[in-house]
């Protein structure tokens, strides 16, 4: 499907504005659990933009698209789809986020169980991780500037509402999976370890397989999708070459919609891609 109207016109910057704005008010009142009408949206936006429903339909699709790119929430309703103006929509993009700064904050609650309410959520099956990527995919110089100006992994590290969810999320399915497997004993040795005696022990979680042996699991929390770019520190990489045997990340991705994850077990570097990303200066 083109993103072009009848006429064969790509859609103008203006248009562009129009949409995107129109696009996160819907995204807002979707995360606030508010509801809306997409019709009544899209006729409204018909009358300024003079494109077609099926046109402005797609173009949401496509900035749904982006903001996956980028690990930022998108209506569900709206499937992301890829074949969008490479450089006209991240540029629209990065106008409104750069103008209100605000909607950024929209993934920093999202909508999951309150922490009472763990204990009765579903255990979070955790899959495959994705493959290793050796080819650099072919971005424009728009989206890499939206990419580095938006960083996702720099949200995430910095969202510590978001990390605590993730990290009580598994330590009440860790030790839910031991109760299931006949092992209540190994299930009341779970502990939450950055939170009993704080972050420098190289993991989260300390739980175990059911033969008992440790499991010591590092938790990376996203709303984005599973692959989106995630910190390990110094002292985790460390800890995870000096304990293979029982190190693992355990990533949590969608976590605001339906949360997935898999798990990482070292060597890391033959399942991510390891780039330094800051220097220690000393004298």
């Amino acid at each position: 499907m083109s993103e072009q109207s009848p006429a064969g016109q790509d859609w103008t910057d203006r248009e562009i504005d129009l949409i995107v704005a129109d696009y996160f008010a819907m995204l807002r009142k979707e995360l606030a659990g508010e509801s809306f009408s997409k019709a009544e949206h899209r006729r409204a936006l018909q009358q300024v933009v003079k494109r077609s429903e099926g046109s402005i339909e797609f173009k949401h699709q496509n900035i749904s698209a982006v903001l996956r790119e980028i690990s930022l929430p998108w209506i569900w309703g709206y499937k992301p789809a890829r074949n969008y103006q490479k450089t006209a929509l991240p540029a629209g993009i990065e106008r409104f986020l750069g103008a209100r700064p605000s909607f950024l904050s929209l993934e920093a609650a999202p909508p999951v169980p309150p922490v009472s309410g763990w204990q009765e959520a579903s255990i979070i099956y955790l899959d495959q991780a994705p493959p290793l990527v050796t080819a650099a995919l072919e971005t424009t110089r728009e989206m890499r500037r939206l990419v580095r100006k938006f960083d996702p992994a720099a949200r995430d590290a910095r969202n510590r509402a978001l990390g605590l969810q993730g990290e009580e999320k598994i330590f009440h399915d860790e030790r839910a999976r031991l109760e299931l497997m006949d092992r209540a004993d190994l299930a009341r040795k779970v502990e939450w370890t950055s939170q009993e005696r704080g972050d420098g022990a190289g993991y989260d979680i300390r739980s175990f397989d059911p033969q008992g042996r440790e499991r010591l699991l590092e938790v990376k929390t996203t709303t984005g999708t599973r692959t989106t770019p995630f910190f390990i520190s110094a002292n985790e990489l460390s800890f995870s070459e000096e304990r293979p045997d029982a190190f693992r990340i355990v990533r949590l991705f969608q976590f605001g919609h339906e949360p997935g994850g898999f798990e990482l077990r070292p060597p890391l570097d033959r399942s991510v891609k390891l780039q330094p990303t800051g220097y220690r200066a000393s004298f």
